[in-house]
């Protein structure tokens, strides 16, 4: 969810309900001290966005005292381990996904990430590189063992792409050997998803990624429709695009605006059955002025 998940979306999910914690981008444990707040668009945050938990990508617990100091100068209220992220490049540095192979290492970031804070703390893992339960339940449990608030569980393998199906009944493995609060990620796109997710899983709770900048206003209607919290979201499509749009340009210097809006456009864009021609308008601006008359144009058949 880098490039996504930042201030803008954050905030328009929160006005639309239903969510319960959100998270930042991924933030690289090493560099994250030496960070300005006022500048960086990746710590840029407002008062709305609470509680909101901070992620860290760590390859080496050195780095992991500073970070959290850091943290705790922002005012975070989690912070959260990357353990799953299957990217090429984050793998070959050591972090994400890769750290599963070294359960060693992840110990002592564990161990040390709890030393230093009393923040609730979290991580988040794929299934490993095999279905393997014995070695999946050995991690596991080494991650509750140092100390883990609650876990997410994405339900795929490390080598496996968004659109194989997810292996919601391996979440329901995890959930059995634990004790803490285990979360199911993957595969979810809409209420009966999630029902079917919950079912297979017992997981104590839901995470949405890449669904939320297709649909900011999901986790609300999930609240109300799977646990009677809150009512009903009204959607009205371009106005949730020209709210985001009043968000990018609320909280992002001007340079900073464009790509972020295509890369929401992206995800939008599947609203429509021919948004691709929405996406590809958007991607071929070159400035905001563009992007908004060109997606002004595209709306205008659809705005009663």
């Amino acid at each position: 969810m880098a490039g996504v998940s930042h201030s803008a979306l954050r905030s328009l999910i929160v006005r639309h309900g239903g969510c319960g914690l959100l998270s930042t981008e991924m933030l690289a444990a090493h560099r994250l001290p030496s960070d300005n707040a006022t500048i960086s668009p990746f710590l840029r945050t407002s008062p709305e966005e609470h509680p909101l938990s901070y992620q860290l990508l760590v390859a080496n617990p050195v780095h992991i005292p500073a970070a959290l100091e850091k943290i705790h100068a922002l005012g975070g209220d989690a912070v959260d381990i990357n353990l799953g992220c299957p990217a090429p490049f984050i793998r070959r540095q050591g972090a994400g996904s890769k750290l599963s192979e070294q359960p060693d290492l992840v110990r002592q970031i564990i161990a040390t990430t709890r030393r230093h804070t009393t923040l609730p703390l979290s991580a988040k893992i794929r299934l490993g590189t095999s279905l393997d339960e014995e070695s999946l339940r050995s991690f596991c449990l080494l991650l509750e063992d140092e100390g883990l608030d609650f876990l997410t569980v994405h339900a795929r393998l490390h080598r496996e792409p968004f659109s194989r199906k997810p292996r919601w009944d391996w979440v329901g493995k995890v959930k059995e050997w634990l004790t803490i609060p285990v979360i199911a990620n993957g595969g979810i796109f809409n209420s009966d998803d999630a029902r079917r997710c919950l079912a297979e899983s017992n997981a104590d709770g839901l995470m949405l990624g890449r669904v939320m900048p297709a649909k900011p206003w999901l986790m609300a209607e999930l609240a109300h429709e799977l646990y009677g919290i809150g009512t009903s979201p009204a959607v009205d499509l371009p106005q949730v695009y020209a709210e985001y749009i009043s968000l990018l340009e609320e909280r992002f210097a001007p340079e900073r605006r464009l790509g972020r809006l295509k890369e929401f456009t992206h995800y939008f864009s599947s609203n429509y059955p021919f948004g691709h021609h929405l996406a590809m308008a958007v991607q071929r601006s070159e400035t905001m002025v563009e992007a908004i008359e060109r997606a002004g144009a595209f709306f205008a058949p659809h705005t009663s």
